[in-house]
């Protein structure tokens, strides 16, 4: 089942998007970060492709961007060179340890990725990816991140022989088959070595998800990719299944690598999984587990019930406890999968821009399960999945009766579906910027000035207000009517002025400002540290 991904983010200064950044100097790319504990704050790229999106829009579709580009969301890294992505990687990881954030980001370069598919490219060969992760790895270094490592990588096998022998769909003739699974096993074996070695990185494994691989089919993918050397692995990314049934799933795969790995090595086969759930609990009667519903232990409807699952691994577990933790990708889950209609279509295609679907829970490490390391916006919302044709000859979406756009570029409306049927609500951003700017001067001596005016649209007084943005390019600020202004490398804070301190709900502040270089809108205007619109 294939999943689709966005495209590389381009290169940009990603330095901070508050006032505390604005004060501080660039930390050095050696410089030794703590470990993420529960409560980790995570990054939003002030310069992320969601807010790059949003300079294209105007009224309500730009509005939603910029709601979007506010919520921290994985930065993905899919090209260029061991160099460039080193480069790359310095720059977000820098920009998130100035003030004290975790950045998440996705590597996706395997060669060969989505067996060529909607997201089709990656690295030549595994001597090009092993020099690319390195690369990936060095612009880390010994800061903290959470690295996402190659989305179907793991659901998705050039030249697989399942643990029951039958071959899986990926079977292209550019590769030699006798050659393939133990290319992309060694492949993430080295990912894995490179980056779990550095002391402030967790680092995640493709786990697929609660309606794609069984149980122990994962399992043994995992180990034989070096799960026990990573942190865990991760769930749902790109899709839509609800996180219950995820946490109910990332359970069992943890189970079941613990005792395929400790209890009976290698047995994987006898790993209770999601497509029959009979057990102790259940006297061995068992049936198919459903997607379109909450699965929990106490559920009357058998095809939601964990309970024969459960009590199977409680069983052979003994006293060995599953230890490997994952993550869970809420970002488009809150109303979970698409129940699409039956008989309508050659291929439903349901992972891909199905309608009428929600943002999940916000990304956060507050999750309630000792097994759950946190919930993350793995695949940015608003960017497409691909052109969905649903098995027919296309070029439209049957079921939206539209072309969707390619795969990760952004899509209007679905971005708008999933805010307004958001699992829970997300709200609208409470502080607005308008901008009127002009350039002047000659070409040698070029410059701008702009007007802002700050909008307070949100319930609490500001006293005193501060306005932070990052610009674009080298522009410097030379002075700011209305209020004082620091300004360190490309992040600038604007404060209020002493005299008129205090901006109250619904009121506004006029600003103008000049300086050198080009008269570029900033991506993202912050008011007090929030996120506005412009």
């Amino acid at each position: 089942m294939p999943r689709t991904r966005a495209p590389m983010r381009r290169t940009a200064l990603a330095a901070t998007a508050t006032l505390a950044a604005s004060l501080t100097m660039l930390a050095p790319a050696h410089a030794a970060e703590p470990a993420p504990q529960t409560g980790t704050t995570f990054y939003a790229d002030p310069h992320s492709s969601t807010l790059e999106a949003a300079q294209t829009l105007s009224g309500q579709a730009r509005a939603d961007a910029q709601l979007l580009g506010s919520v921290p969301s994985a930065t993905w890294f899919t090209s260029g060179t061991p160099q460039e992505v080193r480069a790359d990687v310095d720059r977000l990881v820098s920009a998130a340890s100035k003030v004290g954030q975790l950045p998440v980001l996705a590597a996706y370069n395997l060669p060969f990725r989505d067996c060529a598919q909607y997201s089709a490219g990656g690295a030549a060969d595994t001597a090009a990816y092993s020099a690319w992760i390195d690369g990936f790895a060095a612009g880390i270094g010994n800061r903290s991140a959470t690295v996402i490592l190659e989305p179907d990588g793991l659901g998705i096998i050039p030249h697989y022989t399942n643990l029951d022998g039958s071959m899986d769909w990926c079977q292209p003739a550019e590769i030699d088959p006798a050659t393939a699974t133990a290319a992309r096993f060694a492949q993430l074996n080295h990912a894995v070595d490179v980056l779990a070695a550095l002391p402030n990185v967790k680092v995640y494994l493709d786990g697929t998800s609660s309606a794609w691989l069984n149980v122990g089919e994962i399992s043994d993918r995992l180990v034989k990719a070096g799960v026990q050397k990573a942190t865990g692995f991760f769930l749902n990314a790109s899709n839509y299944q609800f996180t219950e049934n995820g946490t109910a799933y990332g359970t069992w795969v943890s189970s079941c690598i613990a005792y395929a790995t400790e209890v009976v090595p290698g047995d994987y086969a006898s790993c209770g999984n999601q497509y029959w759930n009979g057990g102790p609990a259940t006297d061995w009667q068992g049936v198919a587990m459903s997607q379109y519903g909450r699965w929990t232990p106490d559920a009357t409807d058998p095809t939601l019930s964990t309970a024969g699952v459960d009590s199977r691994y409680a069983s052979i577990l003994g006293g060995v406890q599953p230890t490997a933790t994952f993550v869970i990708d809420t970002s488009r889950n809150g109303l979970g999968p698409w129940q699409y209609p039956p008989d309508v279509y050659p291929a439903h295609e349901d992972w891909c821009n199905p309608p009428d679907r929600g943002l999940g829970v916000r990304p956060t490490t507050s999750t309630g399960s000792a097994l759950v390391d946190a919930y993350l916006w793995i695949k940015v919302p608003g960017e497409s999945d691909g052109q969905c044709f649903r098995g027919t000859a296309g070029p439209l979406d049957p079921e939206r009766g539209m072309a969707d756009p390619a795969a990760g570029q952004w899509f209007t409306q679905q971005a708008r579906e999933l805010i307004a049927l958001a699992a829970p609500p997300l709200n609208p951003l409470t502080c607005n910027v308008r901008m009127i700017g002009t350039s002047v001067g000659g070409p040698r001596n070029r410059g701008f000035v702009a007007a802002l005016t700050v909008e307070n649209r949100g319930t609490q007084r500001l006293s005193p207000w501060h306005l932070s943005w990052e610009f674009e390019g080298n522009q410097r600020v030379r002075t700011v009517v209305g209020g004082s202004f620091v300004q360190s490398g490309n992040a600038v804070t604007v404060t209020a002025p002493r005299a008129f301190p205090t901006l109250a709900p619904g009121k506004k502040a006029t600003l103008v400002v000049t300086g050198t270089g080009a008269a570029q809108a900033p991506l993202q205007f912050r008011l007090d540290g929030q996120a506005c619109t412009s």
